[in-house]
């Protein structure tokens, strides 16, 4: 962890939220899925503001005192988002709707996460092989391939 954010840092990590979300958002816009891109923008750039904070906070009081976590902010906001990505799965008779979404959802949560405590090596791999997944299988629909996923 860097010793002094700087205004420039965090408008950068914001920002790369926010970029890296988009991708993963507009694949479930252009479904129709209920969670599309402005909800996975929002995801990502809340999670990164929620890190952020976090990682303020703990260099404003000191980050010295071993009470004071500032990796609690991260296991939160993956709680948080589990539940946001749970009201994305309908049950359409046996067959649950949106998993793929609230997978994404909660993926674009951690692409935030990332971005925010800086690692944006992790944030951009994790964000371009999400989109990567979903293409796939795009594909994979297209050609007729079942492979249980529910999209």
């Amino acid at each position: 962890m860097p010793s002094l954010l700087q205004p420039a840092d965090i408008v950068i990590r914001m920002l790369l939220s926010v970029l890296l979300a988009a991708p993963v958002g507009w694949e479930r816009e252009s479904l129709d899925k209920p969670a599309g891109l402005r909800t996975h923008l929002l995801v990502g750039l809340g999670s990164a503001c929620f890190t952020l904070a976090g990682l303020l906070l703990y260099q404003d009081l000191g980050g010295g005192d071993s009470r004071l976590d500032p990796t609690r902010i991260v296991q939160g906001v993956a709680g948080g988002i589990g539940f946001l990505g749970a009201g994305t799965i309908l049950k359409a008779g046996q067959d649950p709707k949106g998993l793929t979404t609230a997978a994404g959802v909660w993926t674009v949560g951690a692409v935030g996460v990332a971005c925010g405590l800086g690692y944006f090596l992790v944030a951009g791999l994790a964000a371009l092989a999400a989109l990567l997944v979903l293409l796939a299988g795009r594909l994979s629909a297209l050609h007729g391939a079942s492979g249980g996923d529910n999209r």
